[in-house]
C-alpha cells in the first residue's frame, strides 16, 4: 500500500485513502500530501490532510472516493447528489478528460446528469437550491447556479395544478394572504413562493435577481419578497431581520416602480426603523419611497422619531422624501396632479407635526417651503398649520415668526383666512399688513376684470346702493420712522355679483386696521414720553467735581 492519508473532512468524518489511487483523478492530491504533516509513530507512514468548506460534506467526499477506487463504475450520480458532485470535483481539481480519452471523468458525468434539470421533479430542484447555497462561490463557477435557476423558471411556468410533485399537498393551492384580492390566476402563478420560502437571505437575493435577470414577471418577484418577509421577520433576531431586509431591498431597487406599493416599502421602512441598516441600503430605502410619494398617505409618514431625540415624529426622515422626490419628477417640472397630491400630503403632515414642542423652527420653515409654489392652489392649510405652531411655541420673538409667515402666499389664501389672520393676535403685526395688501393686490385684479375704477377726487358720500371698498397702500416716511400705513376709504362702484362676498371681509380688514393704527400712534406717545423724561432726568443730574 502506498502512501495512506488522512483526510479529516469538515469535522465531520475522518478517512483513511490511498494517495496512489485518487492521484489519477484528483489533481489537488499530490499538493494536499506534499503539504500535510507525517503522522508518526505509525506502522504505515501516513499524512494528514484536513479539507474545509468541502462541497456537499463529507457524504460528498465518500461518493468521491468511490469514484477514484471503482474507477467510475462504482458511482450512480442522481439528482439528488449531481449538484455536490460537480462541485466536489471543481474543489479537488478534477479536471474533464478529453473526449478522446477512455479515463471516465467525474465532470462529465456530473454534467450530463444537470443537463435533464428542467425535467427533474419540483421537490429535487428545490433541494438542489438548497444545496447551492452552501456552496457559493462554486456553485456559481461552475454553471450549477445558472442551470438551477433555469430549471426553477422553466417550472414556476407551469400553474401550481400541474405542477410535477409539488412539495406539500397545499402547494397547489396555496394562499397568498399578503393579498387578498389574488385572483385564482395569480394564485397558480405563486404557487412555489412556500417552497422558496426556507432559502437564506443571501439566497433569495440570487436567486430573485437571476429570474429577474431571465425575464421573470417584476410583480411575481415583488410579491415573493413581501412574502418571504412576512414568513421570516416574525420570531427572527436582529441580526436575521437586518440581513433580510437588506437582501429584499437591493432586489426591489432592480424591479419597475409600478410593481411594488407604496404601502409595502413603508412597511419595510417601519420595521428597519430599530435597526441600522447599511448606509446604501437605507439611502435605497428612502429614494424608493420618495419617488412614490405621491401615493403615500398621512399615517405612512407618521413614522415615529429615534429615541432620545425627544420629538414625536421623525421630520427629517420626511424632508428626505421630500429631496428624493424632487429629484426624481424633476423639480419643477413634475406633473402638476401628481404634484397636487403630494402638496396636500404635506399640508395634512405640517398640520399633524405642528403641535410638537420639540420642533425647531428652522426645520418647521424647511417643511412648510419644500415644496414649489405649484403645489398648492390654496395656502389656508398651511396658514393653519402655521397658526397652530405658533399658538405651541408661543415664546417665538417676532423675527423668527416672519421667517416662518415666509412660506405662506398670502394671495392664495381664502378671505376667511385671511380676515382671521388680520384680527389674530398671534401673528405679527407685518404679517397681518402683508396679508391685507396681498388682499388688496388680488381685488384690485378683480376690480380690472370687472370694470374701470373711478377716482375718488373727494371725500365720498354715505353709502346708498351697492358699492365697493378700494384699498390703497403706502409708505409715510417721516424721519427715522417708516410706518407701513393701510388707508381704506369706499367709493361708488356698481359692481358685479361676484365682489359682493368681499364686503364682510373689507369690514374687517377696516376695522383691523384702524385698530393697528390706534397702537402705533399710542407707541408713537409713549417713544415721546420717555425720550422727554430721559432729556429732563439728563438736565437734571449734578455735574460731577474735575
Amino acid at each position: 500500500m502506498g502512501c495512506v492519508l488522512e483526510v479529516d473532512v469538515d469535522g465531520e468524518g475522518v478517512f483513511f485513502v490511498d494517495k496512489d489511487v485518487l492521484a489519477p483523478f484528483i489533481g489537488k492530491i499530490k499538493e494536499l500530501a506534499d503539504d500535510s504533516p507525517v503522522r508518526a509513530p505509525a506502522r504505515t507512514p501516513h499524512r494528514r490532510v484536513a479539507l474545509h468548506g468541502f462541497p456537499g460534506g463529507a457524504e460528498a467526499f465518500e461518493l468521491v472516493a468511490r469514484f477514484c477506487y471503482t474507477g467510475g463504475t462504482g458511482l450512480a450520480v442522481t439528482a439528488a447528489n449531481a449538484c455536490a458532485l460537480r462541485c466536489a470535483a471543481q474543489f479537488m481539481d478534477m479536471a474533464d478528460a478529453p473526449a478522446s480519452s477512455a479515463k471516465p471523468s467525474l465532470v462529465k458525468m456530473t454534467e450530463k446528469v444537470l443537463e435533464e434539470m428542467p425535467h427533474w421533479p419540483w421537490q429535487a430542484v428545490v433541494d438542489a437550491v438548497k444545496e447551492c447555497q452552501c456552496m457559493f462561490p462554486l456553485a456559481e463557477s461552475t454553471g450549477v447556479f445558472d442551470r438551477v435557476v433555469g430549471a426553477l423558471l422553466s417550472q414556476m411556468a407551469v400553474p401550481g395544478d400541474a405542477t410535477p410533485t409539488s412539495s406539500s399537498p397545499e402547494s397547489s393551492a396555496f394562499r397568498f394572504s399578503c393579498d387578498t384580492k389574488c385572483s385564482s390566476l395569480s394564485m397558480r402563478r405563486t404557487w412555489w413562493f412556500e417552497d422558496l420560502v426556507v432559502l437564506s437571505p443571501g439566497m433569495v437575493e440570487r436567486v430573485a435577481k437571476a429570474l429577474l435577470a431571465r425575464g421573470a414577471d417584476h410583480g411575481i418577484v415583488a410579491r415573493f419578497i413581501f412574502y418571504y418577509l412576512k414568513c421570516r421577520i416574525a420570531g427572527a433576531n436582529a441580526e436575521d431581520k437586518k440581513a433580510m431586509l437588506e437582501a429584499a431591498i437591493t432586489v426591489i431597487a432592480d424591479l419597475d416602480r409600478s410593481s411594488v406599493s407604496c404601502k409595502g416599502l413603508f412597511g419595510i421602512l417601519r420595521i428597519a426603523s430599530p435597526l441600522k441598516l447599511a448606509g446604501a441600503c437605507q439611502d435605497t430605502l428612502v429614494d424608493m419611497i420618495g419617488r412614490k410619494l405621491d401615493h403615500a398617505t398621512l399615517d405612512n409618514l407618521l413614522v415615529p422619531a429615534p429615541s432620545g431625540t425627544g420629538s414625536l415624529y421623525d421630520v427629517s426622515l420626511v424632508f428626505r422624501f421630500l429631496e428624493a422626490f424632487m429629484r426624481h419628477t424633476g423639480g419643477a417640472q413634475v406633473e402638476p396632479p401628481r404634484l397636487k397630491k403630494v402638496g396636500a400630503l404635506m399640508d395634512m403632515y405640517v398640520a399633524e407635526v405642528a403641535p410638537d414642542p420639540s420642533l425647531r423652527p428652522a426645520r418647521f420653515v424647511e417643511l412648510a417651503t419644500a415644496l414649489p409654489a405649484a403645489a398648492r392652489d390654496s395656502h389656508d392649510a398651511l396658514y393653519r398649520a402655521i397658526d397652530v405652531y405658533f399658538q405651541v411655541h408661543a415664546r417665538l420673538k417676532d423675527d423668527e415668526k416672519m421667517k416662518i409667515c415666509k412660506g405662506i402666499n398670502y394671495e392664495k389664501l381664502s378671505p376667511e383666512c385671511c380676515k382671521h389672520l388680520a384680527t389674530n393676535a398671534g401673528f405679527p403685526t407685518r404679517a397681518a399688513v402683508q396679508a391685507l395688501a396681498s388682499q388688496h393686490t388680488v381685488l384690485k385684479g378683480i376690480i380690472r376684470h370687472s370694470g374701470p375704477l373711478k377716482p375718488a377726487s373727494s371725500p365720498p358720500p354715505p353709502f346708498t346702493g351697492k358699492y365697493h371698498q378700494h384699498i390703497e397702500s403706502y409708505n409715510d416716511i417721516d424721519g427715522d420712522d417708516g410706518n407701513g400705513q393701510v388707508v381704506l376709504y369706499a367709493s361708488r362702484l356698481d359692481l358685479t355679483l361676484e365682489n359682493q362676498n368681499l364686503k364682510s371681509l373689507l369690514d374687517g380688514m377696516h376695522w383691523r386696521v384702524m385698530e393697528l393704527e390706534k397702537v402705533c400712534s399710542r407707541m408713537k406717545t409713549q417713544m415721546t414720553k420717555m425720550k422727554s423724561s430721559r432729556r429732563r432726568a439728563a438736565r437734571s443730574l449734578p455735574k460731577m467735581c474735575s
